[in-house]
């Protein structure tokens, strides 16, 4: 899959509505938070971006966002950036019976907009999966002969 590239000067310009249901926040977390997260990460979504989520609670500020319920404080999504490499979005997820309902679109939001604060002026979905989504969302652009990518010598087991 290729990578993407986003203009994060050019996210204001685009409608970007974000309407989660009532009974879900979206926060960044702190440091006491990590190995509850993580460790969620690693049980939803393998131990890859688990590791990569990790990195992220390293960085300054913490570059993670997670979606939760507000009552049970039960994780439905993540999503991180700065973690494979700099200027990098992702790894993201949402826990599938909370798809559709906007969650992950916030997340990717909230992390790209928060890229652009820290002055980024592009963001990089690397080996994006839903190129289509990332097209629509955040006019996400190809970035031709990019695939393998940073991940083409991949250590895992």
């Amino acid at each position: 899959m290729p990578d993407l590239l986003v203009k994060l000067y050019n996210l204001e310009k685009l409608d970007i509505s974000l309407k989660l249901p009532e009974e879900i926040l979206i926060k960044r977390p702190i440091g006491p938070e990590k190995k509850t997260i993580v460790e969620w990460v690693e049980k939803n979504f393998g131990k890859l971006w688990a590791s990569e989520c990790d990195v992220s609670f390293s960085n300054k500020p913490i570059s993670c966002f997670v979606a939760y319920e507000k009552v049970t404080k039960e994780i439905v999504g993540f999503a991180c950036y700065d973690t494979t490499a700099r200027g990098f979005f992702g790894p993201t997820g949402v826990l599938e019976k909370f798809r559709g309902k906007g969650i992950g679109k916030a997340l990717l939001v909230y992390c790209l907009k928060d890229m652009l604060n820290v002055g980024y002026a592009y963001a990089i979905i690397g080996d994006a999966g839903p190129v289509e989504y990332y097209k629509k969302t955040v006019g996400a652009e190809v970035i031709e002969d990019s695939s393998p990518g940073i991940y083409k010598d991949l250590l895992q087991k």
